[in-house]
């Protein structure tokens, strides 16, 4: 029994990791925040399998949905900094909203996790965008943007934009959430 349940969740996994990478691709800007920061819903597979089977598997098909767009598309910087930027932000919205809903039972706690998610991945992306993010594509590509330009860019533009995509995934995962419930049941929000 033990192994048929592994040869699923494998196989699960393996298949919203597939579908996250395919999602990642239908990207959009949003005006008026910078044309490369784009809404892409690709969490909403790794939300399925961590609401299913643990965070651990909701941060695996973050991490190959992010290898795979890796090998496929490349990076202009030769480092796929943009796929680590993505699986930072997509892993801390998959473990906060888990977290969140594990704790709170119920829709109330799936609501909360994903708005506290929204929150929590905005004010991590801020941060690492500007330690971090920033500097390396200034370092790879030169790049530079510096001084009052560097934190109008995080404070204005990756911030809010951040806590905006996390929104719109939260608006989208909702009803596909209330399709999936019985499927889920037993091994979601009760832990």
């Amino acid at each position: 029994m033990t192994e048929k349940l592994s040869t699923r969740k494998l196989t699960l996994v393996s298949l919203l990791s597939g579908l996250g990478f395919f999602i990642q691709y239908l990207n959009f800007p949003i005006p008026p925040f910078p044309v490369f920061l784009k809404v892409d819903f690709s969490e909403l597979p790794a939300l399925v399998a961590g609401l299913m089977f643990g965070p651990l598997a909701g941060v695996t098909v973050e991490f190959v949905k992010n290898l795979l767009h890796f090998v496929f598309t490349g990076s202009e910087s030769g480092v796929p900094i943009g796929q680590m930027a993505n699986f930072l932000a997509g892993s801390a919205f998959v473990l906060t909203t888990v977290w969140t809903a594990r704790k709170i039972p119920g829709t109330k706690g799936l609501i909360a996790g994903l708005a506290i998610a929204a929150l929590v991945t905005a004010i991590l992306m801020s941060i690492a965008n500007y330690w971090v993010i920033l500097p390396a594509y200034a370092f790879l590509i030169h790049w530079t943007v510096e001084g009052p330009e560097k934190t109008a860019l995080v404070l204005y533009g990756i911030g809010p934009f951040n806590l905006l995509k996390g929104l719109l995934v939260a608006l989208v995962f909702l009803p596909l959430y209330r399709r999936l419930q019985p499927r889920l049941k037993g091994r979601t929000l009760a832990g």
